[in-house]
Parts: C-alpha cells; sequence; structure tokens
C-alpha cells in the first residue's frame, strides 16, 4: 500500500488522522526513525515525537532499537515500529472434511498452515466446535498465545447473504446455523467472525496476487466436491442481492451436453467427483495398484497429462457446458479455473477449455490455470483479515488520542 498522498490532519482538530497516518505508515513499510515519519507524513519533527509518545503509551508500536542496530547505514538514530504480535486474527478454510487454518497479523506475514481432516463426527458438529479447533491449531503450529486472536474469517462451501446474516445453497456443514451464521459463531467464540464462500475469497486472492491483477473483470470457477463461482467486475466481487450470484451448478443441463451424461440433471453433476472417476475409468486411468481411482487420486495425475490427452479434451468439455452460462451473461476477461480440479488440471487443462470454447462456442474468453494455487481461500481470507486487524488498531488510536496532549503545530 503506497503512503504518497496522505494527507496528515490539523494538529487539535485532527489529532487521531495523525496518529493513525503514523501508525499506518509504519505498517505499511516497516521500521521508520522519527525524522522519517515526519518527513513522509509532512508533520514537523517535534509533532512526530508526540505522535511516537502516545502511540508508544498505548503500547501501538515500541523501540526497534537504532539505525545500526537494524542494519541501515547513516546516523544511530532511534528506530520503530509498529507491534503487531497482539492484535492477531486466523483465516480458516472449511472444506467437507478438510480444514486449513493459519495465523494473520496485521503485516500480513506469513505463518504455517495447520491442516486437518475431520472424522464423520466432527464433521457432523457444530460449527463453533470446527472453527474453535482451527483457531487453536493455528494457534500451536504459529507458536502464539490463543486469547491474542480477536477476529476470524471462515471460507465455507455455501452462498453468505451478508445482510441477513444466512447460509444458502449449501449441501454440507450439518451442524451448522443456517440463519444468524457469523452472529452465533461470534458469541460462541467471544471473536469477530467474518464468514464468507470460498469461490469468493479464492477470486480476492487471485485479484490481489494471482490471475486476476492484469484483468479487468473474471470468473473464477471453483470446482471441488460441488461447483461454486465468484465474478469480480473491476475489482469488486459482484455476489448478487442474496449472495448467490455465483451458484451456476444449479442450473439443468443444456440439451447439447445430455449426450455426454444422460444421468446428468444439473450441469455440476458433469464434473462431480463420480462423473470425473467414471471419465477417467472410461480413459484406462487407474490407482497406483491398477484398481479404478478415486476422485483423489484422479487429481493426482492430472498434472502429468497434456493438453491433447482424450480424459484432458473430455473433461474440458464438461467443464466448457459448465463457463458457458457466465461467459453468456457477464463476458468476463478471463476465466479462472481454480478448486482442487482446477489446480491439478493446471495450464494443460485451462487450455483443453479454451480450445473447446473458441471451436464449439462463439466465445473465445481467455481461460487460465490459478496464479494462487496453493491454499487460496486462506490467502483471500488473509487478505480479508489484514484490514480487519488493522481497523482493530486504528480503534485503539481513536480510543487513546483524545486524552493524550495535543500535539507540537507543524511549521
Amino acid at each position: 500500500m503506497s503512503t504518497r498522498g496522505r494527507t496528515p490532519g490539523q494538529p487539535g482538530l485532527l489529532r487521531v488522522l495523525n496518529d493513525r497516518a503514523a501508525l499506518e505508515l509504519l505498517l505499511d513499510e516497516g521500521p521508520l526513525t522519527r525524522n522519517e515519519i515526519a518527513g513522509r507524513t509532512g508533520l514537523s519533527k517535534p509533532t512526530a515525537a508526540e505522535i511516537i509518545r502516545r502511540l508508544e503509551s498505548a503500547d501501538l508500536i515500541r523501540a526497534a532499537g537504532t539505525e545500526a542496530q537494524v542494519g541501515r547505514r547513516g546516523p544511530s538514530a532511534a528506530v520503530y515500529e509498529a507491534i503487531t504480535d497482539r492484535d492477531l486474527a486466523v483465516a480458516v478454510d472449511v472444506q467437507l472434511v478438510d480444514v486449513r487454518s493459519t495465523v494473520v497479523d496485521a503485516l500480513g506475514q506469513t505463518y504455517p498452515v495447520a491442516t486437518h481432516t475431520m472424522t464423520p463426527d466432527e464433521v457432523r458438529g457444530p460449527g463453533t466446535d470446527i472453527v474453535a479447533a482451527a483457531i487453536a491449531r493455528a494457534a500451536s503450529a504459529a507458536g502464539i498465545d490463543e486469547d491474542l486472536v480477536t477476529a476470524v474469517a471462515v471460507g465455507v462451501q455455501a452462498s453468505v447473504d451478508h445482510t441477513t446474516d444466512t447460509l444458502i445453497f449449501t449441501d454440507g456443514l450439518p451442524g451448522w446455523p443456517r440463519e444468524r451464521v457469523a452472529a452465533t459463531l461470534s458469541a460462541g467464540l467471544g471473536v469477530q467472525v467474518v464468514i464468507e464462500n470460498d469461490a469468493n475469497l479464492a477470486a480476492i486472492a487471485e485479484r490481489s496476487m494471482g490471475a486476476g491483477r492484469a484483468v479487468g473483470s473474471f470468473a473464477l470457477f471453483w470446482m471441488a466436491e460441488g461447483l461454486g463461482m465468484a465474478l469480480d467486475l473491476d475489482g469488486r466481487l459482484h455476489t448478487g442481492a442474496s449472495g448467490a450470484a455465483g451458484e451456476i451448478g444449479y442450473l439443468g443441463v443444456p440439451a447439447d451436453a445430455r449426450p455426454i451424461d444422460p444421468t446428468a440433471t444439473i450441469i455440476a453433476d458433469l464434473i462431480s467427483e463420480s462423473a470425473i472417476t467414471a471419465l477417467a475409468a472410461e480413459h484406462g486411468i487407474t490407482a497406483p495398484d491398477g484398481a479404478p481411482a478415486d476422485w483423489r487420486e484422479v487429481l493426482l495425475k492430472l498434472p502429468g497429462l497434456p493438453e491433447q490427452h482424450p480424459f484432458t479434451t473430455a473433461l474440458g468439455e464438461r467443464i466448457g457446458h459448465n463457463v458457458l452460462p457466465a461467459l453468456a451473461v457477464a463476458d468476463p476477461e478471463t476465466v479462472v479455473l481454480h478448486g482442487p480440479t482446477g489446480i491439478a488440471g493446471g495450464p494443460a487443462l485451462a487450455a483443453a477449455v479454451t480450445a473447446w470454447l473458441r471451436t464449439r462456442t462463439r466465445w473465445s474468453t481467455a481461460v487460465v490455470a490459478p496464479g494462487v494455487p496453493d491454499t487460496p481461500v486462506l490467502h483471500g481470507a488473509r487478505h480479508v483479515l489484514i484490514d480487519v486487524v488493522r481497523s482493530a488498531l486504528a480503534g485503539r488510536v481513536d480510543r487513546i488520542s483524545d486524552d493524550a496532549p495535543a500535539p507540537v503545530e507543524r511549521t
């Protein structure tokens, strides 16, 4: 985040903005001296000194040694850094049986990812228990005190209506509430909880650091045990009136796709777990011992298959039928194939879908592999939580500034 163009507040009247600007600067740029804080915010050195004193007294920043001690050239002036290890959050990705979680701080630093496969009893358990266990595993993996966690972002396989705080379009999450979801989890866990669709979080990750960085719009297809879609229009997620804008998998199978799989009733059936395993069997893809491959074993074979492989071509056609409704309605610049199937298929599967669209339909939209193939839901949740944690820090600035002495006037 660039600090250029920050406008410091006038002393006395907008003291809080001055404190916030300095804290934000330290979060964005790392340790700085008093003079550097003054120079980058446009405040005088005495005013910067007063800000440092106030933020230090509130335990929001601390001295980090001198310039020489932190490996910087120049005079040995005191260097200050933001304290980010006391206000933490946890990102959680809840799939049908797998749960991943990781700690998040205001700097967006990388912490270990804790992975857990739930037992059938755990899957049926309350959502509060599933998230609480994920928080504990993430805290343990990061070596931090669980009590420092103040916020959680959870990605789920469901549409989320944030206006009514309800979950819709989900075939899983049996022990989770359908109404007052975030409110119920927040009350049970004692922390702020943000619930979001997993495909939407993956799209946030792709927009900020992956395949969506250089395009105006893109549709992300999350292909896992089910099918979901996220639609990014000029950097803004379009979720619809009730949060269900991406639930295209529930559309009926089009007439020209029925010969592919006469048993399919909705288009998601064309690329379901059972459909992929049956398709693999047709093309001689087996488990290592020669037995019929299950869905996860098929995905392990996908990275080694070229675009021209009959299985890749056939799967590309099935995915193409799922992509078409989004192209007809939204006409995105790019389509990103994501989720376990899209990640495993990689560029070869994306090329197969592109080829099918360009030879069999009127669309020539670019279809690409994920730019963030590793824990994309957690990356998206981390992006959301950085803002949440920073907002909490800013709130602490607001509470301490009114009682602090007014800063010295700028020169």
